[in-house]
């Protein structure tokens, strides 16, 4: 328990009693916070795809019901690294997203 507690300042790092309480929190919140980090990143993932994608003319809403529409298998950490770095590559996914949705509705009706 001390090992764990070795970065640790003062009694923390040094006695067993107060040692075993700081790793024993700090275990709970890397727990807590490896989940919350999934959490996190999705959420800028969501924000960033958003972005591009109106400035394509396309919430992202529609987007994605486009790209289940068509199939498209990419994920959102994939989709919002095109939107960052290759914009071309993501219009694209955004022209295949839109007819998709075309084809969608003409099927409807």
């Amino acid at each position: 328990m001390l090992t764990a507690a070795k970065g640790f300042r003062m009694r923390r790092s040094k006695l067993y009693r107060y040692a075993s309480d700081a790793v024993d929190h700090g275990q709970q919140y890397a727990y807590r916070d490896r989940r919350n980090k999934k959490r996190t990143f999705r959420y800028l993932w969501q924000v960033r795809i958003n972005a591009a994608a109106r400035a394509a003319g396309i919430t992202y809403s529609r987007f994605i019901e486009g790209l289940k529409a068509a199939k498209v298998e990419l994920d959102r950490k994939v989709l919002a690294d095109l939107a960052a770095t290759d914009t071309a590559a993501f219009a694209e996914v955004v022209k295949i997203a839109q007819e998709a949705l075309k084809s969608k509705a003409a099927a409807k009706a």
